[in-house]
């Protein structure tokens, strides 16, 4: 038996010698189609600004490191990097030829540059991540998050990787796959997920009911426990993430808002698509008060006496919208001035920005603070970054010329990794210690608290790993246990309380006494452990409600309605009722949606609590929400809706309060046409109707629509008639009785083709009807129309195949401009179903018929024909107008647009490739959640748009230019096409002159007037 064990052991080395053999490693191939020659790693770093008091230096470059693509140190401070191989240009898919590996880099004679390099693991296929810890090395490869051992730490795995989970998507878009591993306070393994497409993740073997649905968000996993569980949900991409000195959660992010403050359970903004959850309603926006790109500012607001002053630009607010990498510092050794700073990598920037966090309202906001570090070199791509054992900074460098998405191939043979240190010896003052595996657990007790942050996290790492040893830990407990009740700063007693959770110290009395504890991150991270287990948060209970009502600090306010969410929901109540009495967050921008998100799932079990909340609380999107949500039952459960308009009735509930329940009733039947009546509504209405609040009239009105009151019929009719009426009333009378198919309005809608104020409104209601005389009217005061009202009428033109052929009659007899059609109306008369229609379209703009084989072919015209002197020399502000009418439906530039699709200001506009590429093959990297959708009526309308709610009763549609909602009974099919909204041949339509102006203007780095 000793002999087959030695003989296992030899057999495990020759295999991982074989493994790590470089002559196995497939050789790195560059796809890369760049003329730009590859900057030195000297001339790079001599291109870097450093801020004063500090120095950069070069770690490792090409040939010793390639890709790096995540970092991570172990306790004897060495670095560890994931080297990424397979990424490639294809929009979904890795290379399958290439392989992925772990790196080991170490300064064993401390002079700042690595001298010894070991490979540790080669066989990665979507490697993404890396982290060390509990044995072994923890590395993300989708999809699977596997743990490869490595007990003796003699840089060879034990064996072969296990898989700890599984479920991710490895099909995703490249750049948004799983990532991001990092060991947070609590002794969870934290990652982070992306956008596009959802994953199921579970233990290997779990069924589909015991997977857990992620998409965009961050996740832990217990390394002991093997629990999985999502965090926070939204966002677009998040790829990097830190603690600050209180324990408090912080992630980067790209394309929307950049920086959030992680709350368990919160669902913040998300790019596009819906949460999980249908009744959210209501998400949570970003932490940083600001963007690092120029949003804001127009080019009238810039200009005094007809000359331009000094603005921002994208380059002084930071330098674009992608953001990949974030550590926060803090201790030593960095100056106190910089503690609790987000430094965070700008990608298109070429910096690392920099954010300071405030506290704000309930949590907190993060201001922008002067960049950091900027570098010159077009090939650096800041991805990771990381603090080091002597209180360095290492940053990783994907060195590449091409745009996050790399439109234009891979350049696999280059990567550099730079080391930022404080000036001088950075580590002259650190404590002069070991490894932590050699520290004695009385040591590591007393440097968890060390105000040098790496070793404080090593130490802490350490203890969690030999309690999952099965060390005896009483000794070590009762050591902790006495400094965390001493007068020690705030930041040391924190770091005793999770080096007692680490080590099974955190019994229940104790964490019963810390929620009297007077600082409010000991009560946040007390609520937390207690919450981790369903018998504990039962003995908090009374407590928990007591601090509710009581605590003034919004940030423990936060982190008991985040702790709803683990609660039974009869155990609910009592506590949330305590948090809605703080009226003086009624405006917060995450406590009120926190308090919502912990109810909602108890909402329908308990409906008396639930009402009472409703009218009790002062929080008033806690108020409409729960109205929202028991509206949405009028068919199953109608006697609820009875019981709240019963109990808004009473004079105890002031105007306000019914404001906010008729905007939730309304919102819940937003769509519906008619609506059962239920019981008492008559009465409430007839008491509302004379309201002194005008949004309770007017949301009384409709709402008395949609239950069949005819008075209500009428009493619209002659507001939407009223001249002298306010224009607000009347367009939403107009919208009203539009939603009614209410006929008699059709006349006075073509009536008001006339009125300026009420043109734009009248168009948009007659394309709910098929009125024979509308396509004829609307070409006929085409020409009257302004540039709104225009755009509103091609677009109700296109909307019918009936009204389409009246809109191509009249583009061939010139009483209609074709260049009044975008690609995108083209494409939806296109798909109306309708063969000649179609054939129409194809014989008046035979540049559509250009396939999409030949796509590459027109990428290379195009790159041709918009050389940089034509470029310079093209009509920007004919651009602008261009771009208004093709493109401002959907995207934002320069605060100007719709906020459909990403916010185009901080993208890298100033890279032609990547323009070309998402402007010619849109459909190359597009999730699902935005893939247009085609919806045929049957009152003979055509939809195109994403689908952003689904209900029982009502589909909504986004399309290019309004947010259109229908009954679903009114859908006679749905076909969901294979591409992006954004159609594919919007530059076809155009001429050589209209491309040009267009590129030049999305290339400019300013806004610029609209053309007299």
């Amino acid at each position: 038996m000793i002999y087959r064990h030695a003989f296992v052991l030899i057999f495990l080395s020759l295999f991982n010698a074989a493994t790590l053999s470089a002559d196995d490693f497939p050789k790195p191939f560059n796809t890369e189609k760049s003329p730009a020659k590859l900057t030195t790693p000297q001339d790079a770093l001599n291109g870097m600004t450093v801020p004063e008091g500090f120095e950069v230096s070069l770690f490792a470059a090409e040939p010793d490191v390639n890709q790096p693509i995540a970092l991570a140190t172990d306790d004897r401070g060495r670095l560890w990097v994931a080297e990424n191989y397979t990424y490639s240009e294809s929009a979904t898919n890795y290379d399958d030829q290439m392989r992925d590996r772990v790196v080991i880099l170490e300064d064993a004679d401390g002079d700042g540059s690595f001298d010894k390099r070991t490979v540790f693991w080669d066989q990665g296929r979507r490697l993404t991540s890396v982290e060390v810890g509990h044995g072994g090395v923890w590395v993300l490869d989708a999809p699977n998050l596997l743990f490869i051992p490595d007990a003796n730490k003699d840089d060879v795995p034990d064996g072969e990787p296990v898989v700890m989970l599984d479920g991710w998507d490895d099909n995703a878009a490249r750049h948004t796959i799983v990532n991001g591993l990092r060991w947070g306070p609590d002794g969870w393994l934290y990652g982070r997920n992306g956008i596009m497409a959802i994953s199921n993740v579970g233990i290997p073997g779990a069924t589909a009911d015991q997977r857990t649905q992620i998409d965009c968000g961050i996740w832990r996993f217990h390394p002991t426990r093997r629990k999985f569980e999502v965090v926070c949900v939204g966002t677009t991409n998040p790829w990097g993430m830190d603690w600050d000195e209180n324990g408090q959660m912080f992630f980067i992010n790209t394309v929307i808002g950049h920086l959030w403050h992680v709350v368990p359970g919160a669902r913040f903004r998300r790019m596009y698509g819906e949460h999980f959850n249908p009744h959210t309603y209501g998400i949570i926006e970003q932490t940083a008060d600001h963007f690092h790109w120029d949003t804001k500012e127009l080019w009238h607001d810039i200009r005094k006496d007809g000359k331009t002053i000094m603005t921002k630009t994208t380059d002084q607010a930071g330098g674009g919208h992608a953001h990949c990498g974030m550590t926060i510092l803090q201790g030593q050794p960095f100056p106190e001035e910089l503690h609790g700073s987000v430094l965070a990598l700008n990608l298109h920037g070429r910096r690392i920005n920099r954010d300071t966090l405030h506290r704000h309202g309930a949590t907190y906001t993060a201001k922008h603070a002067p960049d950091f570090l900027k570098v010159a070199d077009p090939w650096y791509r800041g991805v990771e970054i990381i603090c080091g054992r002597v209180g360095e900074v290492f940053i990783a460098d994907w060195s590449d010329v091409g745009e996050c998405h790399e439109n234009d191939g891979i350049h696999r043979t280059s990567g550099r990794i730079y080391r930022l240190t404080v000036a001088g010896d950075p580590s002259k003052h650190r404590p002069n210690v070991g490894p932590a595996d050699q520290l004695t657990s009385q040591q590591l007790a007393e440097l968890v608290a060390s105000d040098w942050e790496w070793l404080s996290r090593k130490c802490l790492l350490e203890l969690a790993e030999r309690t999952a040893a099965g060390q005896d830990m009483s000794t070590t407990h009762d050591y902790l246990t006495t400094k965390f009740h001493s007068n020690e700063s705030e930041q040391s007693r924190l770091r005793r309380l999770w080096a007692l959770n680490a080590t099974g110290g955190t019994n229940q009395q104790l964490l019963l006494d810390s929620l009297d504890d007077t600082s409010e991150h000991v009560l946040c991270w007390a609520i937390r452990f207690l919450t981790e287990d369903e018998s504990l948060a039962k003995s908090a209970l009374p407590k928990f409600a007591s601090m509710a009502k009581n605590d003034e600090s919004g940030l423990v306010l936060t982190w008991l309605a985040s702790a709803l969410q683990s609660l039974r929901h009869e155990d609910r109540w009592p506590i949330a009722q305590a948090l809605a009495s703080h009226g003086k967050y009624a405006d917060d921008r995450v406590l009120p949606l926190m308090v919502w998100y912990g109810v909602e799932p108890a909402v329908l079990a308990n409906p008396d609590q639930a009402i009472e909340l409703a009218l009790s609380s002062k929080l008033p999107i806690v108020r409409e929400y729960i109205a929202r949500r028991i509206t949405l039952e009028i068919e199953r459960q109608p006697t609820i809706i009875e019981q709240l308009l019963q109990r808004s009735s009473q004079q105890t509930v002031d105007d306000t309060a019914v404001a906010d329940i008729l905007r939730g009733m309304t919102e819940a039947l937003r769509g519906w046409r008619k609506a059962t009546p239920v019981k008492g509504w008559d009465t409430f209405a007839k008491a509302n109707s004379s309201n002194g609040n005008a949004e309770v009239r007017r949301l009384n009105r409709e709402l008395s629509l949609v239950f069949g009151d005819g008075r209500a019929l009428d009493e619209l009719r002659k507001i939407a008639a009223d001249g002298g009426a306010d224009l607000s009333e009347r367009r939403a009378a107009i919208r009203a009785l539009v939603l009614a198919r209410d006929k008699d309005v059709v006349k006075l809608l073509q009536a008001l083709l006339g009125n300026r104020d009420m043109s734009r409104d009248a168009i948009n209601g007659l394309a709910a009807f098929g009125h024979e005389e509308t396509p004829q009217l609307l070409v006929s005061k085409f020409g009257s129309f302004n540039v709104t009202a225009k755009q509103a009428a091609i677009t109700t033109l296109v909307s019918r195949p009936q009204f389409a052929s009246v809109l191509l009659d009249a583009v061939t007899d010139g009483k209609i401009d074709r260049s009044q059609l975008s690609a995108f109306q083209l494409r939806q008369m296109q798909n109306s179903g309708n063969s000649g229609l179609s054939q129409r379209v194809a014989d008046m703009w035979p540049e559509l018929a250009e396939q999409s084989k030949e796509k590459t072919a027109h990428i290379a015209e195009l790159r041709t024909m918009l050389t940089a002197d034509t470029i310079a020399k093209a009509d920007t502000s004919a651009g602008r107008a261009l771009f208004n009418k093709s493109c401002a439906s959907c995207h934002t530039l320069f605060g100007e647009g719709k906020k459909i699709a990403p916010d185009l200001t901080g993208a890298q506009r100033n890279n032609l490739n990547y323009l070309l590429e998402n402007i010619v093959d849109p459909s190359a990297t597009v999730s699902k959640n935005f893939k247009l959708t085609v919806a045929l009526l049957e009152d003979g309308r055509v939809l195109n748009g994403v689908v952003v709610g689904n209900s029982e009763k009502t589909l909504t549609l986004q399309t290019a230019t309004d947010q259109v909602v229908v009954q679903r009974d009114e859908v006679e099919e749905l076909i969901e096409s294979p591409v992006s909204m954004m159609p594919d041949k919007l530059l076809n339509v155009l001429t050589d002159e209209q491309v040009q102006n267009l590129i030049a203007y999305l290339m400019s780095p300013t806004q610029v007037p609209l053309p007299e």
